[in-house]
């Protein structure tokens, strides 16, 4: 309220997760090896330390011609996709192979590549996709750049901002009337929310977008981000299911 003091001097505009801008010092090893593959005539620098220069000289080694100047293959480089497909495997105890790994320019323009393939009308109706409410803007304004319509479904607030799947039912019901509900997008853990999905709650999504033939996407970008709840990937569950 105005003119009431407040228990605090400032504000810290943190809501855009600007890290740096905070204060936060960058990474120095992102910022080492983006410079060697960049200049690779700074390899002979005794200022950079060995490790970023044995992981610039392998994504070099994969780059055409040697240059990162070079046009890389629509799918990505394949070093940065096997170490992608590493990781997921030692995440989840599940094989995962690189030639299912599509790397992008950052999650917004992954994620708008993948709306773009539900932006057409099906029998003069329109596609909608199912997004949680609350959820990141991004995938509400790519859906209103790309004209899909949106079909919202409601965190249970009162339960820890819960999935419940009677409400993504309620929302299938709902878009179904005016469109051709095409995909279902889950966030976990939630942003803003934080909520993390149980096992069981990520095996009754997945029956539901089965059950619904719905095209399942799950951004899981906040996994590191959690202090006590285990996390359950959808790929590890849909394989274990």
């Amino acid at each position: 309220m105005q003119g009431v003091r407040k228990p605090f001097d400032c504000v810290v505009r943190a809501n855009i997760g600007d890290c740096q801008a905070l204060g936060q010092k960058p990474i120095t090893f992102i910022r080492q090896v983006v410079a060697l593959a960049a200049c690779p005539q700074l390899m002979s620098s005794p200022d950079i330390p060995d490790d970023a220069k044995e992981r610039a000289r392998k994504i070099l080694a994969d780059c055409t011609h040697g240059t990162v100047g070079a046009c890389s293959p629509p799918a990505g480089l394949s070093v940065v996709r096997r170490q992608v497909a590493a990781y997921l495997t030692a995440r989840d105890g599940v094989p995962a192979s690189p030639d299912d790994i599509l790397l992008g320019a950052g999650a917004s323009d992954l994620i708008k590549a993948v709306l773009t393939l539900f932006a057409q009308d099906i029998d003069g109706k329109p596609s909608a996709v199912m997004i949680p409410i609350p959820q990141y803007p991004l995938f509400s304004g790519t859906l209103s750049e790309l004209g899909v319509q949106q079909a919202g479904y409601y965190l249970d607030e009162d339960n820890r901002w819960a999935l419940q799947t009677e409400e993504l039912a309620r929302s299938w019901r709902q878009a179904s009337q005016t469109a051709h509900v095409r995909a279902l997008v889950v966030i976990n853990p939630g942003n803003p929310t934080g909520q993390v999905l149980s096992r069981e709650n990520i095996q009754e999504v997945i029956k539901f977008a089965y059950e619904h033939d719905l095209f399942l996407i799950a951004d899981e970008v906040y996994q590191e981000n959690i202090i006590s709840k285990p996390f359950h990937s959808f790929k590890k569950v849909r394989y274990y299911f």
